[in-house]
């Protein structure tokens, strides 16, 4: 390529007080790199084994985060054994209700006057019903038999 040539004047005047001054300039140059880049990217093999590698990456960033998550959790239990098993506790309990979709008061529940409602008696009764049926139609599964 022809050379670049910028034309500049350098004032060599004492009482010429003239400040620094920058420019930028774009040059456009051929990347000898970009022809072979682009036959590597366009090719359907190195594509493979790009999608390999980027899935070898995932996973083992995957697996990282697992053990560091691991490593807090032991980490926390090994700092105060006594608190993190309460705090785990509490946690495992809330999972517990979440995923049982137990809805109440918990502290309501404890007391016996809870109990004595006039709706319990129903209840119960609705509750025994239902454990009868559930074991008789397990019971006519195992003998294969239809009891009416």
């Amino acid at each position: 390529p022809d050379p670049i040539i910028i034309n500049h004047i350098i004032s060599v005047d004492p009482t010429d007080q003239k400040k620094t001054a920058c420019y930028d300039i774009d040059v456009e140059v051929d990347d000898p790199l970009k022809a072979q880049m682009n036959s590597f990217l366009s090719s359907t093999t190195n594509q493979q084994e790009i999608a390999t590698l980027e899935m070898k990456i995932h996973e083992t960033i995957e697996y990282i985060n697992q053990l560091k998550t691991e490593r807090d959790f032991m980490l926390s239990f090994s700092n105060n054994p006594q608190e993190f098993i309460k705090d785990w506790l509490k946690s495992q309990s809330r999972d517990l209700k979440l995923m049982t979709d137990v809805s109440g008061n918990p502290e309501e529940e404890r007391r016996t006057e809870f109990y004595e409602a006039p709706w319990v008696p129903e209840a119960v009764g609705r509750y025994v019903y239902s454990k009868v049926q559930q074991r008789r139609q397990e019971l006519e599964q195992v003998l294969g038999i239809r009891l009416t």
